[in-house]
């Protein structure tokens, strides 16, 4: 998901992480997973010899029991992986450090408290569902209006907390943070409040807060919501894109997507929708931001960033509607081509251009972990254990590999080196061909 609950092709994203280069040798150096959907939040990855077989007795190079619950995807760097747990009821929320090599976990570290949760009212989302991010020497991690922290990366001392940034959930904590420059920043769709905030990494104060303007037709006639719940929430995390020289936020929501300046969060466009709950993060690819909108009318539609102010009239390229748009895993580019996977297991290859589709396969199963693309493979993880590969850029379906765990997925995976490193339900793995 969005963190558990959700392109390369003319794409110009703001990479957040580390990419060197190793003395005296052509190989690009390993390259950290530094957020949600990696270093370009748009699910590829670099390196193309990603593992394509395994099973729980082949390529696992490790396997480590991770307490408690969390649907965050894990962050790599330096050598260390940390991810974010909670307790099943809510009360303890607490943050782990891997040892990258070998699985063994160096830090447990609980870090906030909660004697009444609001409850999830389902079994999709959970506690610790926002993914972390980390940089250099640092690592963020984020419950929602649980608490936000900044943690020394390899000591785990805490640098600062924030537990003053408040909205309902409603049904747990979904959207994960976003690394820019200097500032965390951080989204607050709740059933009572929407906002997004940018906090200093260095000392987690508010450096510009932002109100979703949002036009709610939902209301009675003093103003009131007519119905509470999820018809205001959202748990999509927002992209970082170049356009014409400038950096724009994409940040999708309830009945809108917005576009915001990443450094001060003025609203720069929205493209209005019917639907809520958005929980699947965009991409942008061949000049194109790429969305699913959410629950109630779900449509995948392509907009073209370059305008000013409600754009819905002028800007949408197209948009494609049915139960094959998924609603919580998030799509990837390849080539000109996008590949969404519903949360029922339609795969669907579609053009970038017009939203056509080119082909469409049942892969079986329930998904909501996000795609990831490596050269021209796309993996899809299932919630039963499952994960196809596919051969990415061509007009016909190629599976290359149907693999299985003994658990499924939740959380969206993340690389190091040629390595998956894939979260269960579970389990943390490290798979690697050997």
């Amino acid at each position: 998901m969005q963190g558990g609950l959700g392109m390369l092709g003319g794409v110009k994203a703001i990479v957040i992480g580390l990419v060197g280069v190793l003395a005296g040798s052509c190989l690009a150096a390993e390259e950290a997973w530094t957020m949600f959907r990696g270093p370009r939040g748009d699910g590829s990855v670099v390196s193309r010899e990603l593992p394509l077989h395994w099973s729980e007795t082949n390529n696992v190079r490790w396997k480590t029991a991770i307490p408690d619950s969390g649907w965050s995807t894990p962050v790599v760097m330096e050598g260390r992986i940390w991810l974010t747990s909670a307790t099943h009821d809510g009360h303890l929320f607490s943050a782990y450090c891997v040892e990258a090599e070998t699985g063994r976990i160096l830090h447990t570290l609980p870090l906030f408290r909660c004697d009444a949760p609001e409850p999830l009212g389902n079994n999709v989302n959970g506690y610790a569902s926002p993914s972390p991010a980390i940089e250099s020497g640092r690592v963020y991690v984020n419950f929602g209006s649980y608490g936000t922290a900044c943690l020394d990366a390899a000591s785990g001392e805490v640098l600062w907390k924030r537990e003053d940034l408040t909205c309902r959930h409603y049904r747990g904590p979904g959207s994960s943070m976003l690394l820019y420059r200097n500032l965390l920043i951080l989204t607050f769709d709740g059933v009572d409040q929407q906002y997004l905030i940018a906090l200093d990494t260095r000392t987690g104060k508010t450096v510009w807060r932002t109100d979703r303007v949002i036009e709610w037709k939902d209301l009675d006639a003093n103003g009131k919501p007519k119905r509470e719940g999820d018809f205001r929430k959202g748990f999509a995390t927002p992209i970082v894109i170049e356009v014409n020289g400038r950096q724009q936020m994409i940040s999708p929501a309830s009945t809108a997507l917005f576009a915001y300046a990443p450094e001060d969060g003025r609203e720069l466009w929205r493209v209005t929708h019917t639907s809520h709950t958005s929980v699947v993060s965009p991409i942008y690819a061949n000049g194109l931001v790429v969305v699913a909108t959410g629950l109630g009318v779900p449509e995948m539609i392509g907009v073209r960033p370059d305008g000013r102010g409600d754009v819905t009239a002028s800007h949408v390229a197209w948009r494609v509607s049915g139960k094959d748009v998924p609603l919580t895993a998030s799509p990837v580019a390849y080539g000109g081509l996008g590949y969404m996977v519903s949360d029922y297991g339609a795969l669907t290859c579609f053009e970038i251009a017009s939203g056509k589709a080119v082909w469409r396969q049942m892969v079986g199963g329930n998904y909501q972990a996000s795609l990831l693309c490596s050269g021209d493979r796309i993996y899809c993880f299932g919630v039963s254990g499952k994960t196809t590969v596919l051969r990415a850029g061509r007009r016909t379906f190629e599976m290359l590999a149907d693999n299985r765990l003994k658990t499924g997925f939740m959380a969206s995976p993340a690389v190091v080196a040629n390595d998956l490193i894939l979260r269960s339900k579970t389990h943390l793995y490290r798979i690697g061909e050997r």
